[in-house]
């Protein structure tokens, strides 16, 4: 039993690392839809478009870079980067992109319309 456990030991920490870092990797995902949708919200209520990047780089987790545009009277916002990979003894393994786009309509009157 113990020379199982000596060999059975070091895999099952490896993979209990690894589900964590997917964990982990999930998580940024979400925060990185999270970011794109504030940073659209923001510029599509007619803020200022460096102030809507500065508030999906807020929501945004480390590594992701937050870019808006505005097409018509659509406003759109990508967030992209990449989530590291866990080292250790899972070093191998390459750090995960995450990337997320969202699409608001302006709410912002058209210039030369009434308010």
């Amino acid at each position: 039993m113990t020379a199982e456990l000596v060999v059975g030991l070091p895999v099952l920490c490896a993979v209990t690392l690894a589900l964590v870092w997917l964990l982990s990797v999930g998580a940024a995902q979400v925060r990185t839809v999270d970011a794109a949708r504030e940073a659209a919200r923001a510029l599509a209520r007619g803020d200022d478009p460096a102030a809507a990047v500065a508030i999906g780089q807020r929501v945004a987790p480390a590594g992701v870079r937050v870019a808006v545009a505005a097409e018509g009277d659509r406003v759109v916002a990508r967030a992209s980067g990449v989530v590291p990979g866990p080292g250790g003894l899972l070093r191998f393994l390459p750090g995960a992109r995450v990337r997320a786009e969202a699409v608001a309509l302006s709410e912002a009157p058209a210039a030369g319309t009434p308010p």
